[in-house]
C-alpha cells in the first residue's frame, strides 16, 4: 500500500519519522520509507496555504497513492474538545479570500467571482467523502474546520469571526492540503490533534508536546491497523 503523509513541519511528526527510520530522500521535501506492508512517502510542506498546495501538489501529480494524510496540530474554537483530542476535519475553507466593503466582508461568492458548487466546492466548502475501512478513522471525532493566513490570537477578532463563521478547529493548511487531493481525486484524511483553545494568545496555556505525541500515537496505531 503506498501512502502520502503530508505535514508542515517535521515537529509535528518527529516520532513517526523516528519509527519509520532511515528513508530515501526523492527530493528535498519529500522521502520515502519501507514500514511493514507500506510504501510511505512523508512530505514537509512548511508552513501555509501557499507551500501547501503548490508542494502536495507536485508530489500527487508525479506519484500516485492509495491514501494521503495530512498529519498536524490545531486550535479550537470549541471548548468541548479537549486539548490533545484527536480529529478527523471533513470540512474546511478558506474565510479569509475576498474583499471589505465597509464594514462587511464579501466572499468570492458573495462577489460572483466562484459559484458556491464550483468544484472544488460544496456550498462553499472543502468536503472530504472520502471512505476508510478503518474502525481508528472512522472513531475519531468529526469536525469542520477553517485555514487562515493569520492564525487568531485577539479576543475582539475570535468574537468577530466567530458571529460569521460556524467552525470548530483552525489551522493554517488544511483547506489547501484538501483543495489539492480534491483537485487530483486522491483519497484522503486531515487529521489534527488540538494543541491549544483559540483565545487571547498565551502560550503557556498550550500543549504541542501532547497533541504531537497523540498524533503520532495515532498514526502509528493506524499503520499496525
Amino acid at each position: 500500500m503506498r501512502l502520502l503523509i503530508v505535514s508542515a513541519t517535521s515537529l509535528e511528526i518527529k516520532p513517526l519519522l523516528n519509527e519509520l527510520g532511515k528513508g530515501r530522500l526523492l527530493k528535498n521535501d519529500l522521502t520515502r520509507y519501507a514500514y511493514k506492508r507500506f510504501q510511505i512517502d512523508v512530505l514537509v510542506t512548511g508552513v501555509g496555504m501557499v507551500p501547501t498546495a503548490v508542494v502536495t501538489g507536485l508530489a500527487l501529480g508525479k506519484y500516485t497513492y492509495d491514501a494521503v494524510i495530512n498529519a498536524g496540530i490545531c486550535g479550537s474554537f470549541n471548548r468541548d474538545i479537549p486539548i490533545g483530542e484527536i480529529v478527523n476535519i471533513t470540512s474546511d475553507c478558506l474565510p479569509e479570500t475576498g474583499a471589505e466593503d465597509g464594514e462587511h466582508f464579501l466572499s468570492l461568492i458573495d462577489m460572483k467571482l466562484l459559484d458556491k458548487d464550483e468544484f472544488p466546492f460544496n456550498n462553499g466548502k472543502l468536503v472530504n467523502h472520502s471512505m476508510f475501512d478503518s474502525k481508528l478513522i472512522n472513531g475519531l471525532l468529526t469536525v469542520s474546520g477553517v485555514t487562515v493566513n493569520t492564525v487568531h490570537g485577539n479576543e475582539k477578532s475570535i468574537e468577530s469571526f466567530v458571529q460569521t463563521h460556524k467552525a470548530d478547529v483552525e489551522s493554517m493548511e488544511g483547506a489547501a492540503f484538501m483543495y489539492s487531493c480534491k483537485v487530483y481525486k486522491a483519497r484522503f484524511l486531515q487529521v489534527r490533534t488540538v494543541s491549544n483553545y483559540i483565545e487571547d494568545r498565551d502560550v503557556s496555556k498550550w500543549d504541542i508536546p501532547l497533541a504531537v505525541k497523540n498524533l503520532n500515537r495515532f498514526l502509528l496505531d493506524l499503520l499496525n491497523e
